[in-house]
């Protein structure tokens, strides 16, 4: 279960599961990281294969493993640990369970899109201001004359 949770936080960044599982994912896949990094870190012209073996024993899908040693690991080199983030979200509906939710650091997208929807809307607000400004000021034209 955990191989699995790792997986898909690698995959996808970010996972939505229960304060417990994402508790201990998160001590695997901080593990993970780790060994990754080192391993990309200490390379020179030829790959670490036995790291990547190791981290090949939890995590199944190539492509996964591919990624973590290509994007991930070298964006964390100099981040001396601490690779991933659980926000609790609250109880689920149907049984009560805490969930949270368990992502990487430095891939904090939702964030990010966040920031780009306040500055557009900050900009259209802006905009519309400048507009009914303009009208207000021909209405005043419009009743002098």
């Amino acid at each position: 279960m955990l191989a699995a949770l790792s997986t898909a936080l690698l995959r996808h960044k970010k996972i939505r599961t229960t304060v417990a599982k994402a508790k201990e994912t998160r001590m695997v896949v901080e593990k993970l990281i780790t060994r990754a990094k080192n391993a990309v870190a200490a390379e020179g012209d030829k790959k670490n294969i036995h790291a990547r073996r190791m981290i090949a024993r939890y995590i199944k899908d190539r492509e996964v493993v591919k990624e973590l040693f290509t994007e991930i690991a070298p964006k964390v080199v100099n981040r001396p640990g601490g690779y991933t983030r659980v926000v609790k979200l609250g109880q689920r509906f149907g049984d009560g369970a805490e969930v949270a939710v368990l992502e990487l650091v430095d891939y904090n997208t939702g964030q990010e899109t966040a920031k780009a929807a306040a500055k557009a809307k900050a900009k259209k607000d802006k905009a519309t201001k400048k507009e009914e400004a303009k009208a207000s000021a021909e209405k005043k034209e419009e009743k002098k004359v």
